[in-house]
């Protein structure tokens, strides 16, 4: 898998949205996101695992890159990801033990999109 690809997986592992985060919520916790490509010359799936605490998210893998995300109370939810020259968004909403969204990005291979879904583990 080249990095621009797994940028794309990363953006979408969890993409989440405006507003302030929430404290303890009960979007908190692990989840698994599978990030499936829509548009673009990038893999056509993929899974990530992702940690929510606190109305924030982090990467929960190996791989070093800049992520930024936050869910509000109400499960809206949005990311950044960063890596090198390599960028994504995404953005939905989380709701009980799953949720849905979009992403899209620019890497090597270009741009991407697609939507992402997630388990709460």
């Amino acid at each position: 898998m080249t990095r621009s690809i797994k940028l794309a997986g990363f953006v979408l592992a969890l993409t989440m949205a405006a507003g302030a985060p929430a404290q303890a919520a009960p979007h908190d916790g692990r989840w698994s996101v599978l990030v499936i490509t829509e548009k673009g010359n990038c893999d056509q799936a993929y899974r990530y695992e992702v940690a929510v605490g606190d109305g924030k998210v982090s990467y929960a893998g190996r791989e070093q890159v800049e992520f930024s995300g936050t869910v509000a109370t109400s499960g809206v939810v949005k990311v950044n990801i960063r890596l090198g020259e390599q960028g994504a968004t995404g953005s939905g909403k989380l709701s009980g033990a799953n949720g849905a969204g979009t992403w899209q990005g620019t890497g090597n291979n270009g741009t991407c999109a697609g939507r992402w879904e997630a388990e709460k583990r």
